[in-house]
C-alpha cells in the first residue's frame, strides 16, 4: 500500500533523499568486506564467556557495572586519570552525539576525503554543513588544503582519521600537528583523532593528547575483535567529555555489551595475540600483491588494504563468484577510481584470495560475469 505524500511530507527533505545504510548478505560467502577481526574466541573462553552472559539480569536496565567497564578501559587504554571518558554504541553512536552536541547554527565539520563516510552522514543529519578535503593524488594529507580550509570555515569538528579508511595509511605527524594548531589558532573547535585501527597500527596519538586540551581521542573495540558487541569509547579534556555525557542516550550500552567487553579486557592478550596474527598477515597479502601485475596496493596500517586495479567492478563480482565478498569503493570518491578494499582474513581465507586475485588479475574481466 502506498503512502499518502502529505504524511511522507512529515519527514525533512533530506532525509527523504537519503539512503538507508545497506549490509551486504555474506552468508556462504568468505568475508573480507568490513574489517572485522576474523577470529572467533577459543572453545574454552567461549564456554566462560556463555557462562558470564547467562548469569546477566537482562530484566533489568544496566546499572553500575558500566562502572567497571568504565575502569577497565581506562586501564587497558591508559587513559589519563584527570581526562573524561565516554562510551558509545560503536564509534558510530560517539559521531552521532558528538554532532548533536556540536550543531550550532552555522557549525560545520571537516574532514579529509576519501574518509569515513559517517563524519558526513552525522553531521549533515543534525543539519550541520559538512567541508570535505581532497587528500592528494597518493592519499596523503594535503596540508595546505587543510590548513586553508580550517582557517576559512572555523569548524566545530574536525576528524581525523589515524590510520585513515578506507585508504589505511598513517598520515604525518607534522601534518596532523599543524591543522590541530590551525584549529586551536582559531579559538574555538574540537579535533577528533579517530583510532578505530590502533590494534593495528605502528603509532598513537595518546602520548600528545594532554599537550592540546581541544582534541579528543576516539576508539573502538569493534577491530579489537567485538564487532558484533558495539562499543566505542572517547577521552578527553573531563570538561568536554562532560558535554558529550549530557547528549548521550540513557542506558546506551546494554548489560549484555558491558560484560562481554569487560570479559574481552580480562582476556586483552588473546586479542593481542589475534592483532599480530593479522598485521602479519596483512604484510604477506601485501607481498602477494606486489607480485600481481595490474595491481597497486597502497602502504596500510590497518587490517586492511587498498588496491587499485583495472576494473573495480568486474574485479569485485569475479571475486564474488568465486565466493569471496570484498568491498568496491571505486564509487565512494573520484581518488579511488577502480580501487577495492580487502580486509585481512584468517590464513586461509587469505589464501584464497591470492589464489583468486592472481587468476582475475590475468585474464580479460567482464563486469557480469555468468
Amino acid at each position: 500500500m502506498s503512502t499518502p505524500t502529505r504524511l511522507l511530507d512529515t519527514f525533512r527533505p533530506d532525509v527523504r533523499a537519503m539512503h538507508a545504510y545497506v549490509v551486504q548478505d555474506a552468508q556462504g560467502f568468505i568475508k573480507l568486506d568490513a574489517m572485522e577481526n576474523p577470529f572467533t574466541l577459543p572453545p574454552a573462553l567461549q564456554e566462560e564467556l556463555g557462562r558470564r552472559l547467562g548469569a546477566v539480569a537482562l530484566n533489568r536496565y544496566p546499572g553500575t557495572r558500566i562502572n567497571d567497564l568504565h575502569r577497565a578501559l581506562r586501564e587497558y587504554a591508559h587513559v589519563p586519570a584527570d581526562m573524561g571518558l565516554v562510551l558509545g554504541n560503536g564509534s558510530d553512536e560517539l559521531i552521532s552525539i558528538l554532532s548533536v552536541a556540536c550543531a550550532q547554527p552555522g557549525a560545520v565539520a571537516l574532514a579529509p576525503l576519501p574518509g569515513f563516510v559517517m563524519y558526513e552522514a552525522f553531521a549533515r543529519q543534525v543539519g550541520m554543513a559538512f567541508v570535505g578535503v581532497p587528500l592528494t593524488a597518493d592519499f596523503e594529507l594535503d596540508t595546505p588544503a587543510m590548513l586553508a580550509a580550517v582557517r576559512q570555515h572555523r569548524p566545530a569538528i574536525t576528524y581525523i582519521a589515524y590510520p585513515n579508511n578506507p585508504t589505511a595509511n598513517l598520515w604525518s605527524d607534522d601534518a596532523i600537528e599543524q591543522i590541530v594548531q590551525a584549529v586551536a589558532d582559531n579559538g574555538t573547535g574540537l579535533v577528533v583523532i579517530d583510532e578505530a585501527y590502533q590494534p593495528f597500527a605502528s603509532r598513537s596519538y595518546l602520548a600528545r593528547l594532554a599537550a592540546h586540551p581541544h582534541v579528543l581521542l576516539m576508539r573502538t573495540l569493534s577491530k579489537f575483535g567485538l564487532a558484533g558487541v558495539r562499543l566505542g569509547y572517547m577521552m578527553g579534556r573531563a570538561d568536554l567529555i562532560e558535554q558529550v555525557e549530557k547528549v548521550r542516550p540513557p542506558y546506551n550500552i546494554s548489560v549484555l555489551n558491558t560484560e562481554a567487553a569487560l570479559f574481552a579486557l580480562e582476556h586483552a592478550d588473546e586479542f593481542a595475540r589475534q592483532a599480530e596474527v593479522i598485521k602479519s598477515e596483512r604484510e604477506r597479502l601485501m607481498a602477494a600483491l606486489a607480485r600481481m601485475p595490474g595491481a597497486k596496493a597502497y602502504p596500510s596500517q590497518a587490517n586492511m588494504i587498498l588496491v587499485r586495479v583495472r576494473d573495480a567492478a568486474a574485479t569485485f563480482a569475479s571475486l564474488k563468484a568465486r565466493g569471496i565478498l570484498i568491498k568496491n569503493v571505486a564509487g565512494l570518491h573520484q581518488l579511488l577510481a577502480n580501487c577495492i578494499r580487502l580486509t585481512v582474513g584468517l590464513p586461509a581465507e587469505n589464501d584464497a584470495m591470492i589464489a583468486a586475485l592472481s587468476e582475475i588479475l590475468c585474464e580479460p574481466l567482464n563486469s557480469n560475469p555468468a
